[in-house]
């Protein structure tokens, strides 16, 4: 049984992780603005109420983990919050908004994470093929896609502070996945995969990725965008 803390579980490929690693009898924090009734049942997921760009926020996180846990052993980046808007109409607030929940709150939780991480834990972060050099880009996503840039190059960077400790960290740049956050960037547009089919490549990954894999990159993607 493992510790497992997992962002954006109100919808997507965060719920349907938070219920496999549940009914596979791990123990999940489940983090996000809002929580399904689903989770909120569960006896083996305990839900909080976090806006990932709040630090105030992220302190509920850490005296969890102090006073309940005292140990972490995955944990996944998955939340992420998109604007789709032309960049010359963007203004410096929203594009700080975006980075807020992309960039910082990945800094800050794993910050406060890393007391409680040890030798076989693994941090893994859900990234996107538009944050590949590289990669084909779409007009309307300069905030979104160089955000998931950056947390990339921040996963590979930790993967070479924290080895000694043997505390993996990898990036999945996953491609289109039928998702709301899809619907959002390419309305109309049909992945060839859903929420629950990459969670079952994800839930694998966490649990078994780190034996294999350390400061990688590795690109889930069947079809572009």
């Amino acid at each position: 049984m493992k510790n497992i803390i997992i962002t954006g579980t109100s919808r997507g490929i965060g719920y349907e992780l938070a219920l496999e690693f549940a009914a596979a009898g791990h123990q999940v924090l489940a983090l996000s603005r809002k929580q399904p009734q689903a989770l909120l049942e569960n006896e083996n997921i305990s839900c909080l109420s976090i806006d990932l760009s709040l630090e105030e926020d992220l302190e509920k996180v850490q005296q969890f983990i102090a006073s309940t846990w005292k140990k972490v052993d995955i944990l996944i980046h998955n939340a992420g919050a998109l604007l789709l808007k032309p960049f010359g109409e963007i203004s410096a607030q929203e594009f700080e908004n975006i980075y807020k929940v992309n960039v910082f709150g990945v800094a800050n939780l794993t910050r406060i994470c890393i007391p409680y991480l040890q030798k076989g834990s693994h941090v893994l972060t859900i990234s996107s093929m538009g944050g590949i050099q590289g990669s084909m880009k779409f007009a309307g996503l300069a905030a979104y896609s160089s955000s998931k840039g950056a947390v990339i190059t921040l996963s590979e960077l930790l993967a070479e502070e924290y080895k000694e400790k043997g505390i993996a960290f990898n990036v999945l740049a996953l491609g289109a996945v039928q998702t709301e956050m899809l619907q959002e960037a390419f309305p109309g547009y049909e992945a060839p995969l859903n929420a629950k089919e990459m969670a079952d490549y994800i839930f694998d990954f966490a649990l078994n990725g780190n034996k294999y894999f350390n400061g990688k990159v590795l690109q889930v993607s069947s079809t572009t965008p």
